[in-house]
């Protein structure tokens, strides 16, 4: 399944290049509403809330509204959690603040997932050079996806797998990469980075990873 993205950065939907170089800025958010109106999944993505440079929880509301959205970016607490659920989030998001002193936060995995139950969290396991990367892509840890997603299964139904070296590029995705992580659990896997084509998608259907792009969509490159 393809699952379009929608980030937000200063109150815009944008993509940038691995995290860092803005490549594409939009204001038309009735526009690109109407686009992904019969997509049975969308990514929206607070990238203000997860750097902390403040947040966009206005039009985050605003869209889940309008769209089915899973959610993600700044969501550091169980109550935040709660709150983008009751916001009209399908599902949220969890990335940066599954690992504290360098390993997998457990106590606080069992929390959210006894507040939220695991069919309604994902679990994000951003990589760059194969190693998790948090904090905004910014903070490296000596733990591989594999590892992360062993000590998390428990409690989410959920992976969301970005490969951050092919994040923005559009050259294509790592077939290697999400192969490994598709091999590491029975749950639900969805993978980020890199997706470009048709193919792109059609080969992660194959070993059923739904396919988060937002570049090659925003710049027509994927058809949609």
């Amino acid at each position: 399944m393809l699952i379009p993205s929608i980030d937000l950065q200063g109150g815009r939907i944008v993509q940038l290049v691995q995290g860092e170089k803005l490549a594409v800025a939009r204001d038309d958010f009735d526009g690109w509403i109407a686009r992904f109106a019969r997509f049975k999944k969308v990514q929206l993505i607070d990238l203000d809330a997860a750097k902390r440079a403040g947040d966009n929880t206005a039009l985050v509301e605003s869209i889940c509204r309008r769209l089915p959205c899973r959610v993600g970016g700044g969501i550091r607490s169980v109550d935040r959690a709660i709150a983008m659920l009751g916001a009209g989030a399908r599902k949220v998001i969890i990335g940066s603040a599954l690992f504290r002193d360098g390993v997998v936060d457990v106590e606080f995995a069992s929390r959210l997932s006894a507040a939220c139950t695991p069919n309604r969290l994902i679990a994000a396991v951003d990589a760059r050079d194969g190693f998790i990367a948090i904090d905004g892509w910014r903070t490296r840890l000596d733990i591989t996806p594999v590892e992360a997603i062993a000590r998390l299964e428990p409690y989410f139904g959920e992976f969301l797998f970005t490969n951050i070296n092919v994040e923005g590029l559009m050259q294509g995705i790592d077939r290697d990469a999400i192969s490994r992580v598709r091999h590491a659990t029975t749950r639900a896997i969805t993978a980020a980075g890199g997706v470009t084509s048709e193919e792109d998608v059609a080969w992660l259907d194959s070993i059923r990873v739904d396919a988060v792009a937002g570049m090659a969509i925003y710049t027509g490159r994927l058809k949609i």
